[in-house]
């Protein structure tokens, strides 16, 4: 098939990719030209692993170009893949996807189907019909055309496997002729996505909106449970380890997103947890889980930050820190809402320097963290930035680790020791196992894990619970 996909950022570069991996014929419309050129010279605007791979060999293969020229861009299928970015109120903005919208009916010469990958509030798919047709009117066109809703859920350094093996493929369609017509071209594009059993999950548009929103609210809820339940561990001895092992064995519960750690972060979860927070709001229908779920979120963050304070003291001056990891979740270089971010900025307020190493996101992490009003020059001039995690700890007082990386989960502990000024180590994602850590001579501040609950465990010679998952 011929496919346009508008926007060349996350959501869009990966569909973009994946369906010219598929054996299709894709034009990735992007307006920003820098971002073009970038893309011209096989270079990527985001870190994402085995997207570049792909970018590369469907470029080769003749299969994905990049333009910003929509004029040569009708195909059989319109996917808006544009940022959707809240505004002051919390409510997702839609301007860009109407913007393509009226593109596509201004060039539009038969039957379209315009399908919306974007996250928007309920009721997008209705403005972008709207939209369309208002510039048919204008034209006096008769053309008709179908909008689909189709959410994307794609998880952050995961998103090529994916969109490749989904979990589910969400459909909205409207109803009548053209709806019919939009659903077998769909069927089509996405059937070798469901030989190996069923994913498609068809519905209409309202409901394909809200599903999107309502996965990234329950997941982020199971977040902040956890978090909840860790902090509560913390003051009456238990281990969130074991208790996650016990709960995560009922088949109605899982283990996925049960773990314990310095909050979430990432554009998904807070962007799309306001904007239903607005859009219920505006229908009468206050989310009141969803407030304890984002102040939970916003507390845990200053977790590690308190917990350094609280053993260290308020003023910091003459204290060095070092931080592993700044993007918000491994194999990603978004440091969008990342919990590092929040403890950089509690420590460099409280006088201290701060040493930070991360594989991939340091350059993004520094443009984020300059743009902070809180910051000032002479804050920022005590932030160095490490060339390798054991460099960050030259001279540290204490390690703290935010962001759980694969290669932060069995680094070398004697030459840790030798490294920090005391071997005093702020486990933020609880990879490390808290007897092995007193084993090694090291102070290990852990979340949910408290040391009665600990000695108990060994003392009875029970099985250790495994460490350390990813919670978005």
């Amino acid at each position: 098939m011929r496919i346009t996909v508008f926007g060349a950022g996350y959501v869009g570069l990966v569909t973009a990719a994946c369906l010219a991996e598929l054996g299709n014929e894709v034009l990735c419309l992007e307006r920003d030209p820098a971002r073009i050129a970038l893309l011209e010279r096989g270079q990527l605007p985001i870190h994402e692993p085995g997207l570049a791979e792909l970018v590369t060999a469907n470029v080769g293969a003749g299969r994905l170009r990049f333009s910003s020229d929509a004029d040569g861009g009708m195909a059989e299928l319109q996917f808006i893949a544009v940022g959707t970015p809240p505004d002051e109120d919390g409510a997702a903005d839609v301007e860009h996807v109407l913007q393509a919208a009226r593109t596509i009916a201004r060039r539009m010469a038969g039957f379209q189907v315009i399908v919306t990958k974007s996250t928007v509030p309920i009721g997008t798919a209705e403005r972008v019909r709207a939209a369309v047709q208002q510039e048919l009117d204008a034209r006096g066109s008769g053309l008709s055309f179908a909008v689909v809703s189709n959410p994307e859920f794609l998880k952050e350094g995961a998103a090529v496997h994916d969109f490749m093996q989904p979990d589910r493929i969400v459909l909205g369609v409207e109803a009548g002729t053209a709806g019919r017509r939009a659903a077998a071209l769909l069927t089509a594009l996405y059937e070798p996505l469901n030989r190996h059993h069923p994913r498609t999950v068809w519905m209409d548009t309202r409901s394909a909106e809200l599903t999107k929103y309502a996965a990234n609210a329950m997941l982020a809820t199971r977040i902040s449970f956890i978090n909840e339940m860790a902090n509560l561990a913390d003051l009456i001895g238990a281990d969130i380890e074991a208790v996650r092992c016990g709960i995560g064995a009922d088949q109605r519960i899982g283990y996925s997103f049960l773990y314990a750690g310095c909050g979430y972060g990432g554009s998904c979860f807070p962007k799309d947890l306001q904007a239903l927070g607005r859009l219920a709001s505006e229908a009468g229908q206050p989310l009141r889980l969803l407030r304890a779920v984002e102040a939970i979120n916003n507390d845990q963050k200053l977790m590690l930050g308190q917990r350094i304070l609280a053993r260290f003291g308020d003023d910091l001056h003459g204290h060095v820190f070092a931080v592993w990891g700044l993007a918000f979740k491994p194999d990603t270089d978004d440091v969008r809402h990342a919990s590092a971010l929040v403890l950089i900025g509690q420590l460099l307020r409280a006088n201290a320097c701060v040493a930070v190493y991360d594989p991939v996101a340091q350059a993004t992490a520094r443009r984020a963290l300059e743009q902070d009003r809180s910051l000032g020059p002479e804050a920022l001039a005590r932030l160095r930035y490490a060339s390798d995690p054991m460099n960050a700890l030259r001279g540290a007082d204490a390690l703290a680790i935010v962001t759980e990386w694969k290669q932060f989960r069995s680094p070398d502990w004697r030459q840790v020791k030798a490294l920090l000024r005391q071997p005093v180590v702020f486990d933020g994602r609880n990879l490390f196992e808290p007897r092995l850590m007193a084993e090694a001579g090291i102070e290990h501040h852990s979340i949910g894990r408290p040391p009665r609950a600990r000695l108990a465990m060994a003392s009875a010679g029970a099985a250790l619970p495994a460490q350390g998952g990813q919670n978005a």
